[in-house]
């Protein structure tokens, strides 16, 4: 169910993105990045929350306390409206300076952009309230929720783009509005879904003094990280936007639209088994867990190797395809973006861990740190004269640190078995990798017409990928498993 909400969501999405960079053009499709990209700047608070309610739901449901999962709900829900306020007041201060001041925006859009983000403010609040509803929902594994509901949102975001071409208002400031209530849709349905299944999302004002502490002290570290990832990205969208102007935050826009839409692949996997590794660790079997961690690890990293190589080696084609205008630097972001996101596809379950655990103060800082090197670096190096894309060369060259130092410190402190995560996950993915890449690039060079060229490179990325997984990247359990399956389905029909 959540692939299939994936694949709805990423034809409509890719679909709109094109339309939508045709109808504002390149200068106003790259306003309404940069500056929902400043909202979107405060949003490592909410990331915090999520996590730390996330977390707790999961312990909570996995030990059978639903009075104390209940509890937990709706001490979030008064989180997240004190941080509504908080956020309003800090987005209407500081935010709305930044935007005025020190944005590389033209002065014959400024309106527009304030407009734009007004609308940002709100829609990110809408989400905010949306959070706790969500986190039920993927606590009691009802993926199908997710898809069900996308339904409604992708009939909706086809009106907004249609609306675009028959209204003769302002095109920017219209397309933010219409996407500004796509959410409040979205938002209404899962409050309703959930108070009519989820006894423990009923509201009701309460306060609990140690239930905030716990709440807050694990979402007051995990506002580090939240905060240093957000830096990360959008920061490098900031320093993109001061240096080289608007034109080339439209490039940056559509390489994270493709991207976003690649990890789609991973994250709804990971979705599916986050919830499992702290129930696991809830109810303490330790086996069951390494072995739902490592293959997590090894299949995210196989399941984005399969979509991103083919994306990788065609890209230039892929956009020529599908955007009639193409903003310069697009392809090599988009490249490097899916290269970076590849290395992270590993760590998820690495991550999910140190949250089951509930430790994670030093961690935190740790790895905020080596994060937050992302910003000074990238600036000397605009600051220097290399090229734009070079941001992204520095934020896979900290990753690849980064990736290091969290297992080396994950195996030191928490006596997770890294060695085994070794054997199991990082040299399977490593072998596969470098076998089976050489064929995609040798179809990938042939004079072949722009479209035969991108099938033939699919067609033998897909199939090298999956005949190095089956030899060298699964155990001798998972080759038997996946044979008795497909048995199961061409044999005996079920």
């Amino acid at each position: 169910m959540l692939y299939f909400r994936m694949f709805l969501m990423m034809a409509v999405s890719l679909f709109t993105s094109r339309v939508v960079l045709q109808v504002l053009g390149e200068s106003d499709y790259g306003i309404y990045n940069i500056v929902g990209g400043v909202v979107v700047f405060f949003s490592f608070m909410n990331n915090a929350l999520l996590q730390a309610t996330q977390r707790f739901l999961n312990f909570e449901i996995g030990k059978k306390e639903e009075s104390n999962a209940n509890l937990v709900f709706c001490m979030s829900m008064n989180a997240f409206l004190l941080l509504a306020l908080i956020f309003i007041l800090c987005s209407e201060t500081f935010g709305l300076w930044f935007v005025n001041t020190k944005l590389n925006i033209p002065p014959n859009r400024i309106v527009a952009a304030n407009w734009v983000y007004q609308y940002s403010i709100i829609t990110f609040i809408i989400c905010l309230i949306q959070i706790p509803y969500n986190a039920i929902i993927i606590a009691y594994e009802k993926m199908s929720v997710f898809a069900m509901l996308s339904l409604l949102e992708v009939f909706f975001k086809l009106l907004c783009v249609y609306l675009l071409y028959i209204i003769s208002l302002d095109k920017l400031i219209t397309f933010s509005f219409f996407y500004t209530l796509s959410p409040l849709l979205i938002v209404t349905s899962y409050r309703f879904y959930c108070n009519k299944h989820f006894p423990i999302s009923r509201y009701r004002y309460l306060w609990d003094g140690n239930t905030f502490r716990k709440l807050f002290s694990f979402s007051s570290w995990s506002l580090f990280g939240s905060a240093s990832n957000i830096l990360a990205s959008q920061g490098l969208n900031v320093l993109v936007n001061i240096f080289y102007g608007v034109a080339v935050n439209a490039a940056l826009g559509i390489a994270n639209q493709i991207s976003s839409k690649v990890t789609q692949f991973v994250t709804n996997f990971q979705i599916a088994f986050n919830p499992q590794i702290v129930k696991l660790y809830a109810a303490k079997e330790t086996e069951s867990l390494y072995r739902l961690m490592f293959r997590s690890s090894k299949f995210s990293y196989y399941f984005m190797l399969l979509v991103s190589l083919p994306i990788i080696l065609k890209m230039d084609d892929i956009l020529r395809i599908w955007l009639a205008d193409v903003p310069e630097n697009t392809a090599i972001f988009s490249k490097l973006i899916l290269c970076f996101m590849l290395i992270e596809s590993v760590t998820g379950p690495l991550w999910m861990y140190v949250q089951a655990t509930g430790v994670i103060r030093n961690y935190q800082l740790l790895m905020s740190f080596l994060i937050f090197l992302n910003l000074p670096i990238s600036y000397i190096v605009l600051k220097l004269g290399f090229p734009v894309y070079s941001v992204w060369v520095v934020r896979i060259i900290v990753n690849v640190i980064v990736f290091s130092t969290r297992c080396i410190y994950i195996g030191c402190v928490y006596s997770f078995p890294i060695s085994r995560f070794l054997r199991f996950v990082l040299i399977p993915v490593t072998f596969v990798s470098l076998l089976a890449v050489p064929a995609p690039v040798f179809v990938s060079r042939l004079n072949l017409p722009n479209l035969s060229s991108i099938i033939a490179t699919t067609i033998v990325s897909i199939f090298s990928i999956s005949i190095f997984i089956y030899m060298i990247g699964l155990t001798n359990n998972e080759r038997n498993y996946l044979l008795s399956l497909v048995r199961k389905l061409f044999i005996h029909g079920k």
